[in-house]
């Protein structure tokens, strides 16, 4: 075997009509473990048009793993918040919108993933650093954080209020009243001028 006739790698042949040895491959062949046919999980996207629901199944796990790939691959830019106060923006590059903005609120996740795939304005394409999966992670872990914006005490289960910090925000403290709470949480005050924060 090791006499046999071969071509190296990328050797010119005067066999075939194009010169190559290495033969293009047959259309439609795809690699182990690349069979991509569903659409919605592996662009977003059904008939053109962007998805709206998960493709995958979404658990407390997978939230939890977004926030891991969301911290390391996009808050440099979106900031551990989301609201496009990232440290590259503090060294003077563009900052990239806020996902409390009305109009990322209103996107269907399809667009969330296209962006995350094949970049968006200034931002790159994250699909060769965070895999398919990962990314509807990272998007579920966006959703989790519009959400929390707009959250109100009254939406906690009475029976996980007792795990709320006593120091509510100033949004929810007006809300104190709506939900039974005991009457020694105290309000929220701001800290006095010039304490530490």
């Amino acid at each position: 075997m090791q006499d046999q006739p071969r071509y190296k790698p990328l050797a010119a042949s005067a066999f075939f009509a194009d010169g190559r040895s290495a033969r293009p491959q047959v259309e439609g062949t795809v690699a182990r473990g690349h069979l991509r046919i569903d659409d919605a999980r592996y662009t977003g996207k059904i008939a053109g048009e962007d998805i709206s629901e998960f493709p995958i199944p979404i658990a407390k796990e997978d939230i939890e793993r977004g926030q891991n790939r969301f911290n390391i691959y996009c808050t440099p830019c979106h900031g551990r918040l989301g609201d496009g106060n990232g440290l590259v923006v503090l060294r003077g590059f563009r900052q990239p919108p806020s996902y409390y903005s009305q109009r990322l609120m209103n996107e269907p996740v399809g667009h969330f993933f296209d962006a995350i795939t094949n970049g968006y304005g200034a931002m790159p394409s994250y699909a060769s650093r965070v895999n398919t999966d990962d990314r509807w992670r990272v998007i579920a872990y966006i959703r989790a954080l519009q959400l929390s914006e707009s959250a109100r005490l009254s939406d906690v289960p009475a029976d996980q209020r007792q795990n709320l910090p006593v120091e509510l925000p100033p949004r929810m403290a007006g809300e104190i009243s709506d939900v039974n709470a005991p009457s020694n949480v105290p309000a929220f005050a701001p800290p006095a001028p010039g304490a530490n924060q």
